[in-house]
């Protein structure tokens, strides 16, 4: 009798600590769940729910917008047989026989002069080359082209050179220029533009070398 009730209360208290045990283990084991879940659906939704966020757009200095609107201009005074588009809303001013637009860091230079023949790539390389070499700061890379526009055949001079000083941030840009010459009837027309050697303005200049328009 005394073995029997030994014996019973052994297997009392195994099934009390296998239950212990048991209840023990599936508290730690929705511990874990409720703690690992949230986890992992975080990581996944980071890594791999969402797409990947767009780029941020912005033109580059010296790029003009795609959007940029050209109105004809035509001097008022001196030689005005011709028109030329330009930027709308670009700052004018007024130098001489030149008159120019600039915005930021992009300019246009429109220049009349007399001329008794007309401008060829050798005229341009001889004569005009050695002025800006003189004029234009670190000036570089000259190269004379022919070239075809609306109006006809014209020279085309390309170089580099350093920017004036900003007056503010005492910044110098690197601009890459275009010097185009026009020229009719003893009247030479030189359409310049220039802007930062980084920035792409190929559209935006052939739109206003391609306008040049003889009256």
């Amino acid at each position: 009798m005394t073995h029997a009730r030994t014996a019973a209360a052994a297997g009392l208290a195994l099934v009390a600590a296998v239950t212990v045990v048991g209840c023990s283990g599936g508290g730690s084991h929705a511990g874990a769940a409720s703690t690992g879940s949230p986890v992992s659906s975080s990581s996944g939704g980071g890594g791999g729910t969402q797409p990947n966020p767009a780029p941020t757009e912005s033109n580059p200095p010296g790029d003009i917008p795609d959007n940029q609107v050209y109105v004809p201009f035509r001097p008022a005074g001196g030689f005005s047989g011709f028109t030329v588009k330009v930027p709308e809303g670009w700052a004018r001013t007024e130098k001489g026989p030149a008159t120019v637009f600039t915005d930021k860091l992009n300019t246009v230079r429109v220049t009349t002069a007399t001329a008794t023949a007309a401008p060829t790539a050798g005229s341009v390389t001889g004569t005009v080359v050695p002025q800006l070499r003189s004029q234009v700061a670190k000036f570089a890379q000259p190269k004379v082209s022919e070239v075809k526009r609306h109006s006809g055949r014209v020279v085309l001079l390309t170089y580099q050179g350093d920017s004036a000083k900003d007056p503010v941030t005492g910044k110098v840009v690197r601009d890459t220029f275009e010097r185009y010459a026009f020229y009719r009837q003893g009247h030479e027309v030189d359409l310049t533009l220039s802007g930062p050697v980084n920035a792409d303005n190929v559209d935006p200049w052939r739109i206003v070398s391609d306008s040049f328009t003889w009256r």
